[in-house]
């Protein structure tokens, strides 16, 4: 399995999507792993996978803030998609009044 090291500003919108289906509520310090770069710089990351890849996150305020804006993106997303507006000719929008 290959494992990548990604810092917050290059974070892909599926890694981002990864990090906010892991940690909904954020992560807290038992979820981060500390290690030594191959640069013996000392590094915090979190860790999320898919099939073939393991990424380590590096922790840090800007990865916080880019986590609660993707997900106000999201969730305005999902506002917009609720909020659409119905064709009221549709059969399911018909109520009885209209059927009569």
């Amino acid at each position: 399995m290959i494992r990548k090291i990604v810092d917050y500003q290059k974070l892909s919108e599926g890694i981002l999507n990864l990090l906010v289906e892991k940690f909904p509520e954020g992560y807290t310090d038992k979820d981060i792993i500390s290690f030594r770069n191959a640069n013996n710089e000392y590094i915090e990351a979190v860790e999320v996978r898919t099939e073939d890849i393991v990424y380590l996150v590096k922790v840090g305020k800007r990865l916080v803030q880019a986590m609660e804006e993707h997900e106000e993106e999201e969730y305005e997303d999902d506002l917009d998609d609720d909020n659409t507006t119905h064709n009221h000719e549709d059969i399911d929008y018909l109520n009885e009044e209209d059927l009569g």
